[in-house]
């Protein structure tokens, strides 16, 4: 009898003992817009995410995957709610957005190691954290559009190289014209910012002053105007594809197949590409320059936590093993690049086949503007390009009309240094 009591008793106590160490261990969400079925949900879900919680047994992390297109709105539905994340990789143009919803964490409040991080990072992608004098995220990573291209796929239109210039554009242009036979010179998916101001740069024009306070002057500007005529005229004469006008071609689909020859896309279509279309020589060059030089957009994520986090240590613990070199040189072997100089400065990027392009692109590259106004702003941009390229307005009238509201937009915000400044 005494063996049956001890025995029952040692199942108790495993029994208690297993369920308060459930009850101890902890579970963060972290919601992101990485494809489900792609390399860098792979290596987030498959390796990364296990390497951290073997590192700390009492955190479990559940990444939830969301469309980009609905992932702001999803975000700011849920926490609407009180029902949002502990953590979200945030696309860096909604960074002050949400920073100004009041929404965020001010990690340079609770991180007492910030500055650290801080510190290790490339300044230009963590002053998109910068908001009315804090810094409400980290970086996680950055990139920029290049043009890609097939030297093989140039050849079958006879062009040995890919055009350095905006003039190496217009010449190229009559080479594919002449093809007579469903070949486009290049393709793109719309007119949003990430669409169309790497032209407006590389050609001269912009779309706001140097502080974002007006766009009048400068949207409608007579270089922004003959970029936007360009992109019509190109699209008109059947150089480009209409894909800029939402006609819903499908630009990769056309680009590997070899009838667009040129795309502007960033470092995750290598990965892609090396998986399923090995025998395609994807080649990275600079942005075609103009008057305004090389200029392409920089793009890129941040990681921030919602100050409605109960799990405000752990999730801190996972923000932090994400600016981890370990972290950031996984990630970059799948297109995310990385946002730490001293990972850069190593023989893995030196000597990469394509980041080297992207780096010096990057040296050049300007974000889009960095205001909570944004989304509001681009969607104006967007619609103005619309009617632009499918001959509905000229370009002029239609950007007078854009600069106008965009300058009642820029005229809501609350003080003019609340955006781009942070405390030292």
């Amino acid at each position: 009898m005494r063996k049956v009591f001890l025995a029952v008793l040692l199942i108790a106590m495993l029994v208690v003992t297993s369920a308060a160490a459930a009850q101890d261990k902890i579970t963060i969400t972290i919601w992101h817009t990485y494809n489900e079925v792609s390399p860098e949900n792979d290596m987030l879900t498959k390796t990364l995410i296990p390497e951290f919680e073997q590192q700390n047994p009492d955190i479990t992390v559940n990444a939830v995957p969301y469309p980009y297109d609905g992932f702001r709105q999803a975000l700011l539905t849920a926490l609407a709610g009180g029902t949002g994340p502990d953590l979200a990789r945030l696309d860096i143009i909604w960074s002050p957005e949400f920073a100004n919803q009041g929404v965020l964490a001010q990690l340079d409040t609770v991180m007492p190691d910030f500055k650290t991080f801080a510190d290790a990072v490339f300044p230009g992608p963590l002053a998109t954290n910068a908001y009315n004098g804090h810094y409400y995220g980290l970086p996680l990573d950055t990139n920029t559009r290049v043009l890609l291209y097939s030297p093989d796929t140039l050849k079958t239109a006879g062009i040995d190289a890919p055009p350095a210039t905006i003039d190496d554009v217009k010449a190229d242009c009559e080479k594919v014209k002449a093809l007579n036979n469903g070949t486009f010179l290049f393709s793109d998916g719309g007119t949003s910012g990430w669409n169309v101001l790497p032209w407006i740069w590389s050609m001269g024009g912009d779309i706001t002053d140097a502080n974002y306070t007006k766009a009048t002057g400068y949207l409608n500007s007579a270089k922004t105007v003959a970029t936007y005529q360009f992109l019509a005229d190109m699209i008109k004469s059947g150089c480009f594809t209409d894909g800029m006008t939402g006609s819903g071609i499908d630009t990769g689909a056309g680009f590997f197949g070899g009838t667009i020859l040129t795309e502007l896309d960033g470092p995750w279509t290598f990965p892609t590409a090396q998986s399923q279309y090995p025998d395609f020589k994807l080649t990275p060059t600079l942005m075609p320059a103009g008057d305004g030089g090389s200029i392409s957009v920089v793009g890129g994520e941040n990681i921030v936590m919602f100050n409605t986090t109960p799990n405000q240590d752990a999730a801190l613990k996972f923000l932090r093993f994400t600016q981890s070199a370990d972290y950031q040189q996984k990630m970059s072997t799948i297109g995310q690049l990385t946002v730490q100089p001293a990972l850069v400065a190593t023989d893995y990027f030196k000597n990469h086949p394509y980041y080297p392009v992207f780096l010096k692109q990057l040296a050049t590259a300007k974000p889009r503007t960095p205001v909570p106004q944004w989304n509001a702003m681009e969607e104006i941009l967007s619609d103005a390009g619309q009617t632009i390229l499918r001959g509905e307005s000229s370009a002029q009238d239609a950007l007078d009309a854009a600069a106008s509201q965009i300058d009642a937009l820029l005229a809501e915000q609350v003080t003019p240094e609340a955006v781009g400044t942070a405390a030292s």
